[in-house]
């Protein structure tokens, strides 16, 4: 295999990868750092069984930890292994095809690629230091360094999750932190730099995402309504931390690297909606581990919430479609699998919260103003959203976030109403006179929306001035496949 200079691989990402390596090697030296429980100290107890202490002991024998496994659920444990697998199904293949049946030809690996290394580097950067900012004990903004590198993250129930092991519940958290950076891609599409792309990425996880996690779904953070929050907001599965977060930094994203060259002049038309097809249709049956999953255990909630996410996603589909055949137009096929990703995204926040005839006028709505916000809006401002992650996923999660404090219903979850009323029965949505919820779901959207703008429009400065954003004017002619990766997604040579 030839050897490649040192001079030819990027100084960013010789740097992150370096730094990824160096903090294996540390852990590996230290030891082992995953325990079966931090708080309290697991009971250690003397081996009757073992056998007399040899030459050289200290005369003290090996202590047997006893796990408290007790409370773990086999059937809530298998639905979240499926669920855990489903949401990562929805990162590879289901949004990098997606996404890589969007762009031309001459970009199909680099788009696939973005959605793939998401899967490699956020998994790495969540077991050495994000999932313990996102949900170790800190304060309503982030959390703290408990769980660095997994320390006391093993088999025993977490408070988060209390009938499934703790890993479980991290690995099923850490396939929303790989899928979420993933989305933002979708604006900078054809047009970025892979160094640039991966650092931001890596970097947006930490100090954007985790923060985030931790104010919605972390102990004490800002927006929790079940664990001490100041805002008590509604968040099923990530309309925020997800959707919100990664629709406005894409957006962000797309200002600032710039309009690819000859938009608004030369036709960029998706090279194969087949695939993009395929990746949605993908997206959808994920998205039952993705919200489903959030019930947290196979139980009525989660059959709820899947429900509901179905009937939200086939509104949409309908309600984009007939939006174009208003407009004139004709139903085109990439409308539909695109109307069925916004229910998707609008139904999130709210699919354990609503019922299910709820979830379908939800998704007609953003079907409807989704089309809009792709289309007209976009061309109003002039800006460009390669694959109109903002539209979607930045509009759609708006959109679903304020609406979930309208239409959430308390005998559908009567926990969120013992919580924020104090009554399992306590109206928690606006249509049953309960206006606080919806202004604390406002507040905690446009918090968000702030927060994820200021950080990644700085994030993304930086980098710029360290190594550049954007691919050069020839680069960007070739193709990004060729330029960043020396491959092509098809071959032609026999033609």
């Amino acid at each position: 295999m030839p050897q490649v200079p040192t001079s030819s691989v990027p100084f960013g990402l010789r740097s992150l990868v370096g730094g990824v390596v160096t903090a294996i090697l540390l852990a590996g030296f230290f030891g082992p750092v995953a325990i079966v429980k931090a708080e309290p100290e697991p009971t250690k107890e003397i081996d009757p069984a073992a056998g007399p202490a040899q030459p050289g002991d200290t005369g003290r024998m090996e202590p047997v930890i006893i796990l408290d496994i007790a409370a773990i659920n086999s059937g809530d444990t298998a639905w979240m292994l499926a669920s855990t697998a489903l949401v990562l199904m929805m990162t590879g293949p289901g949004l990098a095809l997606f996404y890589a049946g969007l762009v031309r030809r001459k970009n199909v690996l680099s788009s696939l690629m973005q959605s793939f290394i998401c899967m490699a580097a956020m998994s790495v950067l969540w077991a050495l230091l994000g999932y313990s900012l996102a949900f170790s004990t800190g304060n309503p903004y982030v959390g703290g360094f408990d769980f660095v590198m997994l320390r006391g993250v093993g088999a025993a129930p977490c408070e988060y999750a209390a009938t499934i092991p703790h890993t479980l519940w991290m690995a099923f958290q850490m396939m929303f932190a790989i899928i979420t950076p993933a989305l933002i891609c979708g604006a900078s599409a054809e047009r970025m730099k892979f160094s640039a792309m991966l650092i931001f990425s890596s970097t947006w996880l930490l100090l954007v995402y985790c923060p985030l996690a931790h104010m919605v779904w972390g102990k004490g953070g800002l927006f929790n309504a079940f664990l001490g929050g100041t805002i008590p907001a509604l968040d099923f599965a990530g309309g925020t931390v997800v959707h919100i977060s990664s629709g406005v930094s894409a957006l962000v994203a797309a200002l600032m690297l710039g309009k690819r060259q000859g938009y608004g002049i030369k036709p960029m038309t998706p090279h194969s909606v087949v695939l993009s097809v395929i990746g949605a249709s993908l997206l959808w049956v994920g998205w039952f581990g993705f919200n489903g999953g959030s019930a947290l255990a196979a139980n009525g909630l989660a059959a709820h919430a899947l429900i509901t996410t179905h009937f939200a996603a086939a509104a949409a589909a309908l309600g984009w479609v007939a939006a174009e055949c208003i407009r004139g137009g004709k139903p085109t096929v990439l409308g539909v699998v695109s109307g069925a990703v916004v229910g998707l995204v609008v139904v999130t926040p709210a699919a354990g919260f609503t019922t299910p005839i709820y979830a379908m006028l939800m998704g007609l709505i953003g079907g409807v103003v989704c089309f809009w916000s792709a289309t007209s809006l976009k061309h109003i401002c002039g800006y460009d959203d390669s694959l109109d992650a903002f539209g979607v996923h930045g509009v759609g999660g708006v959109i679903g976030s304020v609406l979930t404090g309208v239409f959430a219903v308390s005998s559908v979850n009567p926990a969120a109403a013992q919580a924020l009323t104090g009554s399992e029965t306590g109206a928690i949505g606006l249509l049953w006179g309960n206006s606080a919820q919806l202004v604390n779901q406002i507040k905690a959207t446009a918090l968000t929306v702030v927060f994820a703008a200021v950080a990644t429009y700085v994030i993304l400065k930086i980098i710029d001035r360290l190594i550049g954003l954007r691919v050069s004017r020839e680069e960007e002619f070739r193709g990004l496949d060729l330029s960043q990766h020396g491959e092509a997604g098809y071959n032609f040579d026999e033609l």
